[in-house]
């Protein structure tokens, strides 16, 4: 495997009422994905797929809570919370990124939804969006 990246995994998307952006979604056609608690990253994540389109919407668990997704809605509100770009070696990938001076946020990869492992980038080094690189195991 090359350290590369090798598509868009999913869109992700911060949320307050998680039944309410699935039922919008469907309505366009989409088909949920299934629905998981991250307990790592404080989320309730809920996929919905159009064809090869996914989307990944996050609901925090706890609306003021410290988590990532909680600030996002506290201070923007609902919309696009980061972009997942999927990788066939996340360490090969992590080790190049690191070698130009680009470190995961939180320190390197952690458990994702789906059994994936992710690291997020920084929108300061990546031109203002936050990167989630995702790779699932086969």
């Amino acid at each position: 495997m090359t350290a590369q990246v090798d598509g868009l995994a999913h869109i992700g998307v911060a949320v307050s009422d998680l039944a309410q952006a699935e039922a919008a979604l469907l309505a366009l056609g989409g088909t949920l994905g299934g629905r998981e608690i991250v307990a790592g990253e404080g989320v309730e994540v809920s996929f919905v797929v159009f064809g090869k389109l996914r989307i990944e919407l996050l609901r925090p668990l706890d609306p003021d809570g410290e988590g990532g997704v909680a600030g996002f809605l506290r201070k923007r509100g609902p919309g696009v919370h980061h972009v997942a770009l999927a990788t066939g070696d996340m360490g090969g990938l992590l080790e190049r990124l690191g070698a130009l001076r680009i470190a995961p946020v939180g320190g390197g990869a952690r458990p994702g939804a789906e059994g994936s492992t992710v690291a997020f980038l920084h929108p300061r080094d990546t031109g203002g969006l936050l990167i989630e690189l995702c790779e699932v195991k086969a």
